[in-house]
């Protein structure tokens, strides 16, 4: 059996970028501790589908549009930097609030609430879409086929994106089971939120 020394390098490298500390990370914290575990694995899903969108328009070059173009790169930045910032207040607002005074929506909307956290925390954020472009290029051979090979490399980095936040969401509820006094979870709600907030502050002031 052949060795595709480009996959390995691949794989590497992405399990590195994956541990890295960021928005999805803040986001599955905040939920976690907001909503519990179960449903945060909703928010998990989101931020797959989301680079699921994101490395089939780098696939099929509509995400050259972000890298050349100023204007619609400000525009979703903007965007995924304000829902940051929002999410980020959400969770100071609501800290320390019992779920059931806060779940007056249907089950549906439930469910599909973070869902949509995880997909437009993702999905407007540009630099993902930047990292797709110009990070899966580099470990496609010439000949290969572009579009098959980009969704190779994409599927598994999501799949370590999967299982590293899925691990890390089951590390913080076992935290939280510890830390049961209301007060501190509050507390770590209204941290989080302020690293969400931060975060968003970050994205708004980055450049292409």
């Amino acid at each position: 059996m052949s060795v595709d020394p480009r996959l390995y390098a691949f794989i590497g490298v992405a399990a590195l970028l994956t541990i890295l500390p960021g928005a999805d990370m803040a986001l599955v914290t905040r939920n976690v501790l907001a909503i519990g575990r179960h449903r945060a694995m909703l928010t998990i899903a989101g931020i797959g589908a989301g680079c699921v969108i994101h490395a089939t328009a780098s696939a099929l070059g509509l995400s050259a549009i972000l890298a050349t173009s100023a204007t619609a790169f400000n525009i979703v930045k903007t965007l995924g930097a304000g829902y940051l910032v929002w999410i980020g207040i959400q969770s100071i607002r609501e800290a320390g609030r019992p779920a059931a005074a806060s779940s007056t929506e249907s089950t549906a909307r439930a469910r599909l609430g973070p869902f949509l956290q995880g997909f437009l925390t993702n999905i407007l954020n540009p630099k993902v879409a930047v990292f797709y472009l110009t990070f899966l290029p580099q470990f496609i051979a010439p000949g290969e086929s572009v579009l098959r090979r980009s969704l190779l490399l994409a599927s598994l980095h999501i799949a370590m994106g999967f299982v590293w936040l899925t691990a890390y969401a089951w590390f913080i509820d076992r935290l939280g089971a510890v830390l049961t006094r209301p007060i501190v979870k509050a507390w770590l709600e209204r941290v989080t939120g302020g690293v969400l907030i931060a975060l968003g502050a970050r994205l708004a002031w980055e450049r292409r």
